[in-house]
């Protein structure tokens, strides 16, 4: 089952007259439970991807279908939605709310759909214990290490049991150590709940851990 289809995706965009074509017509499935790097170097298109699929900017030309949903058919608040319920996101910068602890941060997205406190807790527990964090639960970001604030980062993009986690350059900010622990720690979850990774590096220590790999070059896909 397809969690996510591209079909000829392009993205152009302009600054005054001055046009740029971050995506020059992508076609891209990706199955249920993939664990998929985009590669290429700086200006290749991999993250302007992620953002397409992650309904954070819309193509110029051509769908993105996520979960079954024609996402460039969605207005704003559909697109959120889609976002809320559907997709989990990892960022190089963690991201995290400097002045909510590690469990609180992850509990967001689960008060953001509703969920009784109850069902909250028992998730937020969940997760702590799956990233190896259980005892750090009441730190904020700022009592935590790089590595263990990117940990967090993996247990909230969870919490909703999103279809489709997405995660742009997830150990740039990382030494090899924590970096390691990182991509132990995904491969890991991805095997165990089955949800779908897709994330864009130019790391090789996050390339080999890849099932698949996606080489884009001045956005198209060279390999």
């Amino acid at each position: 089952m397809e969690v996510t289809k591209i079909e000829n995706v392009t993205r152009v965009y302009k600054i005054g007259e001055v046009e740029t074509k971050a995506l020059g017509g992508v076609s891209l499935t990706i199955e249920n439970g993939e664990f998929t790097a985009l590669v290429g170097p700086s200006g290749s298109g991999k993250t302007t991807l992620l953002q397409m699929i992650g309904c954070l900017d819309q193509p110029t030309s051509g769908s993105v279908w996520v979960n079954g949903h024609d996402v460039t058919r969605l207005n704003r608040n559909q697109r959120a939605d889609m976002r809320k319920g559907h997709i989990g996101f990892i960022f190089q910068f963690f991201a995290l709310i400097p002045t909510l602890t590690a469990y609180e941060n992850i509990e967001m997205p689960l008060l953001l759909n509703g969920h009784s406190p109850a069902e909250r807790k028992a998730r937020v527990l969940e997760l702590l214990e799956a990233v190896d964090l259980k005892d750090r639960a009441n730190n904020r970001p700022d009592q935590l290490s790089g590595g263990q604030q990117q940990r967090v980062a993996i247990a909230r993009a969870l919490a909703t049991k999103p279809a489709l986690i997405l995660a742009d350059e997830p150990t740039a900010n990382l030494d090899t150590v924590n970096g390691e622990q990182v991509m132990e720690i995904m491969t890991r979850l991805n095997k165990e709940t089955g949800v779908t990774f897709v994330f864009a590096t130019h790391d090789p220590r996050v390339i080999k851990y890849a099932r698949r790999v996606v080489t884009l070059r001045d956005g198209l896909i060279a390999e």
